[in-house]
């Protein structure tokens, strides 16, 4: 049922919200009007909802940003504090409603990139950001499924259940639960039944049922998105949850059912259900949610994709927190996504130092500053290791950040906010890192005249820039291809790059915000393609062709490679994730190299401009 909505900024407090004015707003959203307020709060009237068969009336919230109180004719129902969970209110019986909906801003370090200016101050009204709606049901019912799938060692496959049910007599009755593969896909069903016994209005029913003949979810590299429905039935009352069946871990690099899987990743600053399209599209395998909740539609849309989900928690920029509120925080997001098979990992402290190197060039005396500045930089780990703890069901990296801290993932970025992108493998050597990269780039202008823009560095890109929109998107193309394309020949087994798509008129994304590709989207694609073939630099001298094998099985290449005009091709055999060097060129400035492998079936290419 939908419900009409009035909203109005107000001074966070401990009464109910009573505004002198409402005024109408949709929900959800984020109604722009309210940028910038502490507190927002949202009301709405309703006639009792209920037919004839109705007992239970529902409020369905999801994405109520940050702190939320519910009141229903003036009585406090619920306080919420986690986003990313959905927040169900069951409503008492009246013949008229009026509900009120305070949201507020958080008032701790969990507000993520939308307690930060990353993010447009439009992004970040406190509201019902994700769902709302109005739901009757019958008695008894059960208003809550959750599920989390589990696969052994041995391959043998089940999937947790957690029912919550409501009624208003004491019951004695049975849940029937059902499984069943989701449309086309092989494996067996089942059907059970769990026993809910009580005198209170609200109990949790928890069964295990056990899947024969499991079907495995696969990322789209690799294999069918598989998927499972399972449904608990009770008298005229139904309720249903999807999920997937398997295994992530990271043991030198991720691996997904037990085989290995190269990560090549994109972040997502303002996740949408086009931007897993998107990541598709530029041949990725994993979107990064950074320091923010991820909307259910964006990781159904990661389910039905086959992209992996990097989750993190929504804490970012240097300071303590409270590790507590940190635990309990992460042990409810893993909860929150753990039905989903697109959930690969979870990331706790995004940024956790200050950057310390901007503006450094590549020298021998700015790489001494470097280390030193690294030396200086210092970041006691043991908080996010005690939040990381409480995530049971994926991998965890508990420190995202620059090297110099000993990052779980690092965030590298040679050619931009330091040095050169040449300094790639000595930043590597250097601190240790390059393994687990969770953020990697350069800023390029997404429109002529950007003004200022969220999350954008003006005056490192005018360091590294001169000229209008087609030379800083060149600029950032040059910088994704050659930190992308080096991380892969160094077989780094997770790189995620900074970022997919911009919030403002500038920034770090290989599309403007609007989604149209700036020039290094097309770049990204072809340094991300599983198989393919690039040139070692693009400097006069010396340069390596080499092939990039990202595959689980060994492949037969016909490799072509044409300088100027020349052209010339080889056979080569190259095994399961390999790298091999197919020949060597000395080349002068201004060459063009144009590169392409084919194993008969697909043809990949790749094309460089020997600069100056």
């Amino acid at each position: 049922m939908s419900l009409e909505w009035r909203g109005a900024a107000v001074a966070p407090d401990d009464e109910m919200p009573s505004p002198d004015a409402w005024e109408p707003v949709s929900v959800p959203g984020r109604p722009e009007q309210f940028a910038g307020a502490e507190a927002v709060a949202y009301e709405t009237t309703f006639a009792d909802p209920r037919d004839g068969s109705d007992a239970h009336t529902l409020l369905a919230l999801h994405g109520t940003f940050a702190h939320t109180r519910v009141w229903c004719n003036g009585e406090l129902l619920a306080s919420h504090d986690a986003y990313f969970e959905p927040l169900r209110v069951r409503l008492p019986e009246r013949e008229q409603y009026r509900v009120v909906v305070e949201c507020r801003a958080p008032e701790d370090r969990f507000g993520g990139l939308h307690a930060t200016d990353r993010l447009p101050a439009e992004r970040r009204v406190p509201g019902v950001w994700w769902e709302a709606s109005l739901e009757t049901r019958p008695d008894p019912c059960v208003s809550e499924l959750s599920v989390e799938p589990h696969v052994s060692a041995d391959g043998d496959a089940a999937v947790e259940m957690s029912a919550t049910v409501l009624t208003e007599e004491p019951l004695d009755d049975r849940v029937t639960l059902s499984l069943r593969p989701e449309g086309d896909v092989r494996g067996g069903g089942m059907m059970d039944r769990a026993r809910v016994s009580t005198d209170d209005e609200r109990t949790t029913v928890t069964y295990t049922v056990d899947v024969r003949d499991p079907s495995l979810w696969w990322p789209h590299d690799r294999g069918e998105q598989s998927r499972y429905v399972l449904r608990a039935k009770l008298g005229d009352d139904e309720h249903s949850a999807t999920t997937g069946l398997r295994t992530v871990s990271y043991d030198d690099g991720l691996r997904v059912n037990g085989e290995a899987v190269p990560v090549r990743g994109v972040t997502l600053l303002d996740p949408t259900v086009e931007d897993v399209a998107r990541a598709v599209e530029a041949n990725a395998n994993l979107v990064r949610v950074r320091a923010q909740g991820t909307p259910p539609e964006v990781v159904r849309a990661c389910d039905d994709r086959g992209v992996l989900l990097w989750q993190d928690l929504p804490l970012s920029g240097p300071g303590s927190f409270d590790a507590e509120r940190g635990r309990d925080l992460a042990a409810r997001l893993d909860a929150a996504y753990a039905r989903h098979p697109s959930f690969a990992a979870v990331g706790v402290h995004d940024e956790a130092v200050s950057p310390y190197a901007d503006g450094l060039g590549s020298g021998f005396l700015d790489r001494l500053r470097f280390r030193w500045r690294a030396w200086r930089a210092s970041y006691d780990a043991a908080a996010a290791e005690s939040v990381a703890a409480a995530v049971d069901s994926v991998p965890t990296f508990p420190v995202v950040g620059p090297p110099g801290i000993d990052p779980d993932a690092a965030t590298l970025y040679p050619g931009w906010q330091y040095g050169d992108a040449a300094d790639l493998p000595w930043l590597c050597s250097q601190f240790g890192v390059g393994d687990v990269v969770a953020g990697f780039g350069a800023g390029a202008l997404g429109t002529p005249d950007p003004g200022d823009s969220p999350g954008f560095d003006s005056a490192c890109h005018d360091r590294r820039v001169d000229g209008g929109l087609d030379a800083s998107q060149a600029y950032q193309a040059g910088v994704v291809r050659a930190v992308a394309e080096t991380l892969r020949r160094r077989s780094a087994p997770l790189v995620v790059v900074d970022s997919l798509r911009d919030v403002g008129d500038a920034g770090m994304g290989l599309l403007a915000a609007d989604g149209t590709e700036k020039t290094a989207f097309g770049v990204l694609a072809d340094s991300y393609e599983p198989t393919q073939v690039v040139l070692t630099g693009t400097t006069p001298g010396t340069q390596d062709i080499v092939v990039l094998h990202d595959r689980p099985e060994r492949a037969d290449l016909t490799v072509e490679w044409d300088r100027n005009g020349d052209r010339e091709q080889a056979e080569h055999t190259v095994g399961p994730f390999a790298r091999v060097t197919v020949e060597t060129l000395r080349l002068s400035a201004g060459d063009d190299v144009t590169l392409a492998a084919t194993d008969g079936r697909t043809v990949v290419k790749n094309e460089y401009r020997i600069s100056e």
